[in-house]
C-alpha cells in the first residue's frame, strides 16, 4: 500500500503513444496520478525528481529494454518500488526471463482497461472498487483520450473496424471448427488490437477470454454473441 493518504504516483513508461494514452488514462482511473515516460533515460530522470510508488515499464524501448531499466532503476532507488512489466509477447520463454528479472507483475497487452486497473490494484494492494460485471459495448472515453478527443478521427477507425469484422469473425470461426488452433490464435491476436484501439470493450473482453481458451465452449459462445451483437449494430449491414 502507498505510505501515504494521497492517490498512488505512478510511473508509465511506454513508448507507443497510443498505448501510453490507453494505460495512462485507465490508470487515473484508479484514482493515480501518472508519469509517462517515453524512453528509459526519460523515465531515469523523472525517477530521480519524484518518488513513486510503482513502475510499469514497457518490455521494449527505443534506448535499451525493460529488464535493463529495472536493473538501473533498482541500483539507485533500491528494492522497495513494486514494478510491472507490460509486454505484447506472449512467448513462454520470454514471460519467464521478465519475471526471472524481478518485476512483481508481467501484464500482456492489449487488456481491457478494467484488467489493467486490477492489475494495478494488485500490485499496489489497493482493495478495487466496486464495478460493474458486464462491461458496456463501448469505451468512448478510453478511446477518444488516445485519439486527443477526436471525434471524427475515432469515428473513421471505427468505420474501418466494422469493415473488417465480418472477415475477421468468420476467419476466426472457420479456423475453429477446423481445428487450426495458430490461424485462430493469431486473427484473435489481431481482433484483441483492433478493439483496444476502437474501445470495442465488450468484445474485446470476449475476444481475450477465447484466446486464453480457444477450446472452451463456453468462451466461443460469449465471443460469437458479442461478434454477432456487433455485427448487427454495423453501419455497413
Amino acid at each position: 500500500m502507498p505510505s501515504n493518504a494521497m492517490n498512488p504516483h505512478l510511473l508509465l513508461v511506454e513508448d507507443d503513444p497510443v498505448s501510453q494514452a490507453f494505460l495512462s488514462e485507465a490508470a487515473r482511473s484508479l484514482p493515480a496520478e501518472v508519469s509517462c515516460a517515453a524512453t528509459a533515460e526519460q523515465a531515469c530522470q523523472l525517477a530521480n525528481c519524484h518518488r513513486f510508488d510503482a513502475w510499469l515499464i514497457d518490455a521494449h524501448l527505443p534506448d535499451g529494454s525493460g529488464i535493463e531499466l529495472l536493473a538501473r532503476l533498482r541500483k539507485v532507488h533500491g528494492s522497495a518500488t513494486p514494478a510491472l512489466l507490460h509486454t505484447a509477447s506472449q512467448a513462454a520463454e520470454e514471460l519467464a526471463e521478465f519475471n526471472a528479472a524481478g518485476f512483481n507483475a508481467v501484464i500482456v497487452k492489449p487488456l481491457p482497461a478494467d484488467a489493467w486497473r486490477n492489475a494495478l490494484n494488485r500490485l499496489l494492494n489497493i482493495e478495487p472498487q466496486s464495478r460493474a460485471t458486464a462491461p458496456d459495448d463501448w469505451d468512448d472515453t478510453s478511446a477518444l483520450r488516445a485519439l486527443n478527443g477526436n471525434r471524427q478521427a475515432l469515428e473513421a477507425l471505427r468505420n474501418l473496424f466494422y469493415k473488417e469484422l465480418p472477415q475477421q469473425y468468420r476467419k476466426i470461426m472457420t479456423a475453429l471448427d477446423a481445428g487450426d488452433s495458430d490461424t485462430a490464435l493469431a486473427e484473435l491476436h489481431r481482433m484483441k488490437a483492433s478493439c483496444a484501439f476502437v474501445g470495442a470493450r465488450a468484445l474485446q473482453q470476449a475476444v481475450i477470454t477465447l484466446h486464453a481458451t480457444p477450446a472452451n465452449p463456453a468462451a466461443r459462445q460469449t465471443f460469437a454473441l458479442a461478434a454477432e451483437k456487433m455485427l448487427a449494430t454495423s453501419p455497413f449491414g
